[in-house]
């Protein structure tokens, strides 16, 4: 496999604001402490983190939206007005169907074609849902992203999205939330396992990067990106030049 060139961006964003994930406990997620900005401002922080790894795709986790609460749709939309170098704009908003991704996608007009909706394995209600969140026939369904989500080994799964690959999209993000934000480094494995479910997916990795020896891992691994915060803002990871 080819080493992963390819960095996705990410903020996480909880009431406006830019937080530093640490292990997926959400509840104690506070603003970010960067060494690249002095802001928590979500846009001055995406710019930032777009600039220095030169990434045309942005990852945001709604944080309001994966607890229960509402989607931030203003801010989503600012993000998207301001970031016009930024080919597609990945949304986790903890979407439990098709429906909830649709209404999105519609309530931001025109820069709606820009979202990407990433459906969680930890938010997906059922099987039902799962088969019409990839519906090829549909634009957003031909673009979405699955999420396979596990904590401390376990699969954040009530629709039973690891155990059914043929429903899979082409895309795959494998989540191990634990290592998000804790430098202990990629879960490999589990991408190497979800590799010889899908032989023929683009897959994603999320969690744990600490270096550039890290990305050379995961290709190695089988992942053609991975997601990255932690090691942006702590400058683990050299600046990238287009």
């Amino acid at each position: 496999m080819p080493v992963p060139t390819q960095l996705i961006a990410v903020i996480d964003l909880l009431g406006g604001q830019v937080v530093r994930g640490v292990r997926g406990d959400r509840h104690a997620y506070r603003p970010i402490v960067s060494a690249l900005c002095r802001s928590s401002e979500p846009l001055t922080v995406a710019r930032v983190l777009c600039e220095h790894c030169a990434a045309r795709r942005l990852y945001v986790a709604d944080l309001d939206a994966l607890m229960g609460g509402t989607l931030q749709v203003g801010v989503l939309r600012a993000l998207l007005q301001g970031l016009p170098d930024v080919d597609e704009l990945w949304v986790d908003g903890g979407f439990a169907d098709a429906d909830a991704a649709v209404a999105l996608v519609g309530a931001l007009g025109l820069d709606g074609d820009r979202v990407v909706p990433v459906f969680g394995s930890e938010s997906l209600s059922s099987r039902d849902a799962l088969v019409r969140c990839f519906d090829r026939g549909s634009a957003l369904g031909a673009r979405a992203v699955l999420s396979l989500d596990r904590r401390d080994g376990v699969r954040l799964d009530a629709a039973g999205c690891w155990d059914a690959p043929s429903l899979w999209p082409q895309r795959v993000i494998v989540m191990t939330l634990e290592r998000v934000g804790s430098g202990a480094g990629p879960d490999l494995q589990t991408l190497r396992d979800v590799r010889v479910k899908a032989p023929n997916a683009t897959l994603v990795g999320a969690g744990g990067l600490r270096s550039q020896a890290d990305l050379v891992l995961a290709g190695e691994a089988g992942a053609s990106a991975w997601l990255v915060a932690s090691a942006l803002h702590d400058l683990q990871i050299p600046r990238v030049h287009r």
